[in-house]
């Protein structure tokens, strides 16, 4: 009987072992590859799970949306978390409601980049801000029905 167990054991282990050698494996193919606007292989898992989902494609990186907001450039920016369950409802209606009115909707994932976001005054997620002439012109915080967000880019973005 205590023969069996033991099997059984380990069995059970040589199985998570696997599991954990493919999970890992699966992670390293999927951070390597060229579309990985991020430069580095040292990601959160939330972050690796949305690599390959096209609500979270137009990625901006903190030093880019800085030179892009010191410049005066007009710029509208998603801040988001992978693992923050109100964007993981709202990305998927604001991504292609932002696609389908041409706005140029940047995404800066908070998961990653938290400490950056300081400088952005950001304090939740989802948080939608809308810049112009190197100056916060508006925002949302918090998630809120497709309604507002269509009459935000309304106002703010394709005026």
């Amino acid at each position: 009987m205590k023969k069996k167990l033991f099997i059984f054991g380990g069995i059970i282990i040589v199985l998570f072992v696997a599991l954990f050698f493919v999970t890992n494996y699966q992670n390293n193919q999927t951070v390597e590859n060229e579309d990985n606007p991020y430069g580095t292989t040292d990601l959160e898992q939330g972050t690796i799970d949305q690599l390959d989902d096209p609500l979270y494609d137009n990625q901006v990186m903190p030093d880019e949306l800085s030179e892009t907001v010191e410049s005066g450039e007009e710029a509208t920016v998603y801040f988001y978390s992978p693992d923050c369950a109100y964007c993981q409802q709202t990305t998927p209606y604001l991504a292609p409601l932002a696609e389908d009115m041409e706005v140029d909707l940047k995404k800066f994932n908070l998961l990653e980049f938290g400490q950056e976001s300081l400088a952005y005054g950001i304090e939740s997620t989802p948080t939608v801000v809308h810049y112009e002439n190197g100056e916060e012109v508006s925002r949302l915080v918090g998630q809120h029905p497709e309604e507002e967000y269509e009459a935000f880019f309304d106002q703010y973005v394709l005026d």
